[in-house]
């Protein structure tokens, strides 16, 4: 099955992270963005992926983002959906 993985990643995390993803071959796409609490800037990424590599991108994500996130502030938000179908065309 495939899998949509939707990462909000903050603005000083972005460069960070893509790069990370494509290093690895993952595909993404990312959208500009802005939302939470002080309605800050920040970067959609948009990743499909077979389900048995969801785990490498959240580890990947993860890696890229942990200089990032101190404290109470957190880099990247990440969901992790069913994709009902998946079309390259």
């Amino acid at each position: 099955m495939k899998k949509l993985v939707i990462a909000i990643i903050m603005a000083d995390a972005v460069e960070a992270t893509s790069r990370a993803l494509v290093e690895r071959k993952f595909p993404v796409t990312q959208i500009a963005s802005m939302g939470g609490f002080l309605r800050r800037g920040n970067t959609t990424l948009v990743i499909g992926v077979d389900e048995a590599q969801v785990e490498d991108v959240i580890a990947a994500i993860r890696e890229a983002c942990a200089p990032y996130s101190k404290g109470d502030h957190h880099a990247a938000t990440l969901f992790v959906l069913n994709a009902a179908q998946f079309i390259q065309i």
